[in-house]
């Protein structure tokens, strides 16, 4: 099965341990955190993978190879400039046309179960599956809303404090998608699925479902985050993939 992994991301607030590593390749235990993103998606049947690149690119290209030393097969997609999340995937559209396929963001870590995610995206046939989960704290994340069906109803990135709703959940930036959505990716300019193309597929009533991530997601993406990240694999309370 194909998955798309972003992993082109410069980690700004991340440096200077950045300076010298791809955000997905900071150490989390005894290897990269792409390393645990691979070996998750691996074990989930995802064994084709395309992952874009920009900012420092031979280093996940000398480490991960073609990908068979780690059970997969591995293409890359060097970025110049990013193209942002839903743009990564323009030059590799011919790629992903024709069969359903999962789109995860790189800088986070999870335990989840992506077969559950999976089967009942199959399930169902909508456009796109979103992963979600709860978390006490939303700033700087994205909210979503989901109707009794499952259904996504609400869709708000970086709510400020007033505009949180009940019963939110948490994108936890894990899609499965078919193939129909690189129709609806901007031809130019750097979209973002969660600024950008997720809201534009709501809007068009096309059908998006919510899949509550059985498993724990942790961020990288802040050092606070990425310290609290190190402390749970450290004491045990986040089990490794």
């Amino acid at each position: 099965m194909k998955a798309m992994v972003l992993a082109a991301g410069r980690g700004q607030r991340l440096r200077p341990l950045t300076d010298r590593l791809p955000k997905p390749m900071i150490p989390v235990g005894d290897r990269p955190l792409l390393e645990h993103v691979i070996r998750l998606l691996r074990v989930h049947g995802f064994d084709d993978l395309t992952i874009n690149l920009s900012h420092l690119p031979d280093v996940i290209r000398d480490h991960f190879g073609d990908g068979s030393a780690f059970g997969v097969s591995i293409r890359y997609s060097f970025e110049p400039e990013m193209l942002g999340t839903a743009g990564a995937l323009r030059p590799v559209a011919e790629h992903f046309k024709g069969e359903d396929f999962l789109v995860y963001y790189a800088d986070n870590l999870t335990n989840a179960d992506l077969s559950a995610l999976w089967y009942e995206h199959r399930e169902t046939g909508a456009m796109a599956t979103v992963g979600l989960l709860w978390m006490p704290d939303p700033a700087g994340r994205g909210i979503v809303g989901v109707d009794s069906d499952g259904r996504i109803d609400r869709w708000l990135e970086k709510p400020e404090p007033g505009q949180v709703f009940e019963d939110y959940l948490i994108n936890g930036g894990i899609y499965a998608f078919r193939p129909a959505v690189l129709d609806n990716i901007p031809a130019t300019g750097t979209p973002d699925f969660s600024h950008d193309v997720m809201p534009d597929l709501l809007a068009g009533d096309h059908q998006l479902c919510g899949h509550r991530l059985q498993g724990q997601l942790l961020s990288t993406d802040t050092p606070q985050r990425y310290a609290a990240t190190l402390d749970a694999v450290r004491s045990g309370t986040f089990s490794l993939p």
